[in-house]
């Protein structure tokens, strides 16, 4: 990767980590030198991770958010290769009386598919991740999952809200991108049919929530309310299933680096960006300790 101006930076064999601007620093990126995406997007204005004007997350609205996540996106269809996969973790949003005049939700998966179509990628699939809807009531207090609006009014009742995982294929759109195409082959002994199965289900059902890194040494109570890292198990799914050992996997959002953890561990090399220092502070540590659980294993 060639060098990349923005607030600091920390580079190591396998991974480079940038703290800034995820589309000022996508800007300088080669194009056609990332083989896969995989990232959490803010949630348009439902969580406030900083106080910076350059936080995708403080937006006054979802049309808002979509424009701003438009200009990543056509940095992101020039520098992922030709033939190539974006992994993008979203949920539906809820609506809320006081902004939207009504108690629901929000299109926003759809709002973010229509995004990355705008921008020239095609939509090739959507993963949807079980979540216990009586873990989210505890979490998040939803009135449409308490129990008690069964006996009185059940009409107020939602299921729960699952994750997606939506993938987009970037297409080669010229003779020339054609041939920068690469596919990614499995043997049957590194991917046995039992794990296609369970891979090719539109519903995972097998995903430990609770199998993420630890975000909590990065949270900062003066300007944020939430932070939650994707799973390690679904990264490591998507690294397998979508890109080769060796080939490099970008996350925009990059936030403790658990993309580029996943992507150390199993074989490819990362490239990330974090705006918020916290953040980007803790993710080069797990980036650095997990670099170093390689080198370790390399000579055992």
């Amino acid at each position: 990767m060639n060098t990349i101006e923005c607030i600091n930076s920390n580079i190591g064999d396998q991974y480079a980590f940038y703290n800034g601007d995820c589309i000022e620093v996508t800007a300088q990126m080669p194009s056609a030198s990332i083989d896969l995406a995989v990232y959490s997007p803010p949630f348009s204005d439902l969580f406030i991770y900083s106080d910076s004007e350059r936080d995708m997350g403080n937006c006054a609205d979802d049309e808002q958010f979509a424009d701003h996540y438009g200009h990543l996106l056509r940095e992101m269809f020039r520098i992922i290769r030709p033939g190539r996969m974006a992994a993008v973790h979203v949920s539906d949003l809820p609506a809320r009386k006081s902004r939207e005049g009504f108690i629901g939700l929000r299109d926003f998966s759809g709002d973010v598919i229509r995004a990355h179509q705008r921008a020239g990628f095609y939509y090739h699939s959507r993963i949807c991740i079980w979540k216990d809807p009586v873990v989210e009531m505890q979490r998040t207090k939803a009135h449409g999952l308490l129990y008690k609006n069964i006996r009185t009014d059940s009409t107020r009742n939602r299921v729960g809200m699952p994750d997606y995982i939506l993938i987009f294929r970037r297409p080669a759109t010229t003779k020339a991108e054609e041939e920068l195409c690469r596919p990614v082959p499995h043997t049957p002994e590194e991917f046995p049919l039992d794990l296609w199965q369970r891979v090719a289900s539109p519903v995972w059902m097998d995903i430990d929530q609770s199998d993420t890194l630890n975000h909590r040494v990065a949270k900062e109570n003066s300007d944020e309310k939430h932070m939650c890292p994707l799973q390690l198990g679904v990264i490591d799914r998507l690294m397998k299933l979508y890109s080769n050992p060796g080939e490099v996997v970008l996350s925009p959002f990059g936030g403790i680096a658990s993309e580029g953890v996943g992507a150390l561990r199993n074989g490819r090399r990362f490239v990330g960006v974090e705006l918020k220092p916290a953040y980007w502070r803790v993710g080069v540590r797990n980036l650095m300790d997990e670099a170093d659980t390689r080198q370790g294993a390399m000579f055992r």
